[in-house]
């Protein structure tokens, strides 16, 4: 056994970015300790969900499959006659019923193994007396407990009968079973079909086990496969096959190595014999990633796989296609908690992964270790990448998945990510996919972002692990160090007015004393700053860069604000939470399968927990209530292994049956399908259905909130840019601008579309250094709310990237209210969802400013006197406001470069009469401002074709 100081290098005491070059782990630590081996052992209702991750330990210090002072006894019946290969005789199959604990399984054993099994019984008997070898040291002083004659299977005339004969095998069997020695030998265990895995709790009933040949190849990724298909290109190798509830593996019976796991889906077949397989006795297992062909010992045996295969999967509900053409089924009674903003899902991230003592499970677009997840920092414990390894520390496996960007073109140094983590602890694996010259994916990206602790708890949504996207309803623009005394941020701070906010906001934008630029990152004694080094942040002025350098500022926080960050995300637990990791399962192991420098045993097969414990939690998020959860992605055979578009139809189907209302919240808003640019029917279903309700007279309001402007790098002073503009371009195509946008197939409502449909962004503004500055609020968020009885929050973003599968891959959850509470719609009372209800006044309240106007009635999100008199009077008042102080782009009275180029000429009355101002910007009323739909609307917006942006496929920008 290697020990610790051979396969770990020292770590770097320093506060500079380490040298990231070498790997510092290159395998586990596998010498386990006392306590770990007992917790593996211990346990009479089954073994931990722990011995998944130690199974080559658990093989090398000789732990028991069996469980230890757990009896396992035996029952023999049901007598089946068969013909032996010569057609003359008849012999008798034996099926043999076992239980051990709360386990319940059978197995079929002809005679000859009985008999087989008593031959080497005996011969490991003689060699343990025989042979001084110290290896047996154990096992002799086991056999003291065993008589001294075993048990004997040669006949008597009592056994020539049959019905005698099963009840003598019985007692043989039992005796044999009551003997350690015998009971744990290896002859034994594969008599009995017992591995290491089969009493694994969380693994659900112990399934079907049994040795096996299996066939090399049949992957169904390119280029996995032998160019040849003649049966001399196929390789066959032992191994032990485990089937379970919802998936099948097999492994090293030498070493206990994993070797590979075929997950249940909708593809998932079981076929017998030579047409399928090309070999005598052949089963070929499918699914949508391989054609398993395994060999067994006779057509008998086949057949009794192949039927008891099917029997386990036909149980599973990952074959069968689910509502919105999903992998996972809605989950009732799921316990769920939504967020908007990061403060609060970062928190109860923290605490959750503090939980943590199996397995965490991370996937981001991109992940900055250096996040703080509770602020402000006074030290680095609840810094992320000091979590994770404190967790790793304790035993903890750690998977984390990161996009592999494409370095030219994104600058999220995903690279550094997966040092940083990699080098902490070797129970930390990071990977990276894809690989773009390989798989030939050059535009898609891994875009969801997802944390899923124990298989128990999971949290999906918007945001990432990332700079900049902690933020709170206060949406500050200015942090030079709050002045506060008591520096904690509390969840009341959250609830305050907005006048509070601005004072707020003033008093943390003015400079006591000079600023550092360079941070301590080992000391943060005193600090009152919320977002540190690169933390703080305004991408469209400036995006990242030097992300190894995290804790040095990237822009002049006395002179710039930040851009707030907008987003929403959710926690689920059980069975919902077990869907989430079982996705994030199922595209690690593909990408294992995929990159061959994944193909070592430093990176894992993961495991699926059965859902038939997950209603056991281990805890709870605080706050969480009921309703019916599905878990939703988009998926396709480069990202995944397989294909999927449930949000898409999640989204139309939602927008379809809508009674009342939808709120989108979107960081895009590209639909309306020509079927050559753009191809998602998102917008198409909001035409259909205000249409319908314009046609029925009835009250219908569709609510739109986007960025004011894309989230790219460029001066909006002198255009933006092409990538701003490209984004542009495509958002009022799907708005405004062209025959195909959602007012143009409005027309036969003529002016009347404004009582249906409203679209705005989110500005704010404060003071910094002692003057006044704006910035929009960077709308990040991918949800849709309806009739205040059901949402969907996740990554998807309303583009054709996002919600086609066939591209970005994206994850989701669909949340129904179960239960209903009083509330009003339209003037009429109304029962509504508590969960959804909550949501919908929680978006609102800030967005218009009822946090600090109680008169500002929310409740019917419908009716004449919020939709026109509150929503579009805030939006409609704060962009006069704001147009008139700080001439603010993008606006309605630019229409083409020449005005743009005169407006940003123009004096600003911030700058000429600021307490003028400070007067004007009392009137605003909460966040919102109406989207401006003629912004150069005189121009081209399109990049022009001799730019690398011009150059680039469409399909990059929708």
């Amino acid at each position: 056994m290697v020990s610790s100081e051979d396969e770990i290098e020292p770590e770097i005491q320093t506060s500079a970015a380490q040298n990231l070059d070498r790997r510092r782990f290159s395998r586990d630590i596998r010498n386990l300790s006392p306590d770990e081996i007992d917790g593996l052992i211990t346990g009479s209702d089954g073994r931990p969900f722990h011995v998944v991750h130690h199974l080559p330990e658990m093989k090398e210090e000789g732990i028991p499959y069996l469980m230890p002072g757990v009896p396992i006894t035996c029952r023999v019946d049901n007598t089946e006659k068969y013909t032996t290969r010569s057609k003359v005789r008849v012999g008798t199959l034996y099926t043999v019923w076992l239980t051990h604990g709360q386990f319940h399984w059978t197995v079929k054993r002809k005679y000859k193994h009985f008999q087989e099994l008593h031959r080497d019984l005996y011969k490991h008997r003689m060699m343990v007396h025989l042979l001084p070898i110290g290896r047996y040291a154990k096992e002799r002083q086991q056999l003291r407990g065993m008589s001294e004659e075993m048990p004997s299977l040669h006949g008597t005339e009592r056994t020539r009968r049959t019905s005698s004969k099963m009840k003598y095998l019985e007692e043989y069997l039992n005796g044999l079973l009551e003997n350690r020695f015998c009971k744990n030998d290896h002859s034994m265990l594969e008599f009995l079909s017992v591995s290491a895995l089969s009493f694994v709790t969380d693994l659900g009933p112990k399934g079907l086990e049994g040795p096996i040949f299996k066939r090399s190849g049949g992957h169904r990724i390119q280029g996995l496969n032998c160019i040849g298909h003649h049966q001399f290109c196929f390789r066959w190798s032992r191994r032990w096959l485990v089937v379970k509830d919802s998936f099948l593996m097999y492994m090293n019976r030498d070493n206990d190595n994993i070797n590979f796991v075929l997950l249940f889906d909708p593809e998932f077949k079981v076929k017998v014999g030579r047409a399928y397989t090309d070999t005598k006795y052949g089963v070929c297992i499918e699914n949508f990633t391989r054609s398993l062909v395994i060999k067994c010992s006779s057509y008998r045996q086949a057949q009794w796989w192949s039927h008891e295969i099917n029997r386990l999967g036909e149980t599973s509900d990952f074959i069968k296609v689910q509502r919105f053409e999903g992998f996972a089924p809605p989950r009732e009674k799921t316990l769920t908690k939504w967020y908007v903003n990061g403060r609060g899902y970062f928190m109860d991230l923290a605490d959750a992964l503090e939980q943590a003592k199996e397995e965490i499970f991370i996937t981001d677009w991109w992940l900055s270790p250096e996040v703080f997840l509770k602020r402000p920092a006074t030290d680095d414990y609840w810094r992320l990448d000091q979590i994770l390894k404190r967790k790793a520390e304790q035993g903890v496996k750690v998977c984390v998945l990161l996009y592999k960007e494409v370095e030219l073109a994104l600058g999220i140094n995903s690279e550094h990510s997966k040092r940083t983590l990699m080098n902490m602890h070797p129970n930390i694996k990071v990977m990276r996919h894809p690989d773009h010259v390989s798989s030939v994916v050059f535009l898609w990206a891994h875009h969801e972002k997802m944390v899923a602790i124990d298989q128990t708890v999971a949290f999906v949504g918007g945001i990432d692990l990332a700079f900049g996207r902690w933020d709170d309803s206060q949406y500050r623009l200015t942090d030079l160090g709050l002045k506060e005394t008591n520096t904690s941020i509390t969840e009341e701070e959250t609830k305050e007015d907005a006048d509070t906010q601005t004072d707020a906001n003033q008093e943390n934008g003015v400079a006591d004393g000079p600023q550092q630029t360079e941070l301590n990152s080992e000391d943060l004694t005193g600090n009152t700053k919320l977002w540190l080094g690169k933390d703080y942040s305004n991408f469209i002025r400036k995006d990242w860069v030097q992300l190894d350098k995290p804790f040095e500022d990237n822009i002049d926080r006395t002179q710039v604000p930040r851009m707030p960050w907008r987003d929403l995300s959710a926690a689920i637990h059980g069975k919902a939470a077990r869907d989430v990791a079982r996705h994030f399962i199922q595209r690690w192991n593909f990408t294992k399968i995929f990159k061959n420098k994944y193909k070592d045993d430093f990176y894992p097969y993961l495991l699926p927990k059965s859902h038939s414990t997950a209603d056991t939690l281990s805890f709870t998020v605080p706050g969480s209530k009921r309703a019916k959860v599905q878990v939703l992605r988009s998926a396709d055979r480069w990202s995944t292994g397989t294909c999927e578009n449930s949000i898409l139809n999640a989204y139309i189907h939602t927008i379809e049956n809508s009674e009342h209302f939808v709120y989108i919240e979107n960081q895009f808003f590209i639909s309306c399908a020509d079927g050559k640019t753009v191809h998602n029917g998102i917008g198409d279903a909001i035409v259909n259905r205000i249409l319908r309700a314009h046609r029925e007279q009835k009250k219908y309001r569709v609510f739109v909130v986007i960025p004011l402007l894309p989230g790219f790098e460029g001066d909006i002073s002198a255009g933006g840019g092409n990538a701003i503009q490209a984004i542009l371009h495509f958002t009022y195509r799907t708005i405004c601008r062209g025959e195909l946008s959602i007012l143009s197939r409005l027309s036969e409502l003529e002016d009347q579309w404004t009582e249906y449909i409203t679209v705005c962004g989110l500005r704010t503004h404060a003071q910094l250094s002692q003057s006044l500055v704006t910035e929009l609020i960077y709308v990040h968020s991918k949800t849709l709310i309806a009739d205040d009885r059901c949402y969907i929050i996740g990554s998807a973003n309303i583009n054709d990237r996002s919600m086609l599968g066939s591209r970005d891959s994206e994850l989701a959850v669909f949340v129904e209210d179960e239960d209903r509470i009083p509330s009003i719609m339209g003037g009429e009372e109304y029962q509504a969802g508590p969960l959804t209800l909550a949501l919908r006044k929680e978006c609102f309240s800030v967005l218009v400013g009822a946090t600090s106007d109680s008169s500002i009635n929310i409740d019917d999100p419908v009716s004449d006197d919020f939709f026109f008199s509150v929503w579009n009077a805030a939006a409609k008042l704060n962009a006069t406001i704001y147009d008139k102080v700080f001439r603010c782009l993008p606006c309605n009275d630019v229409h083409n470069m020449r005005e743009l180029k005169e407006r940003t000429c123009e004096e600003r009355l911030c700058d000429k009469n600021p307490e003028q101002t400070t007067e004007e910007l009392r009137a605003v009323r909460g966040l919102l401002v109406h989207f401006p739909l003629r912004f150069l609307c005189e121009e081209n917006l399109l990049p022009p074709l001799g730019t690398k942006e011009g150059m680039a496929p469409v399909g990059l920008w929708t």
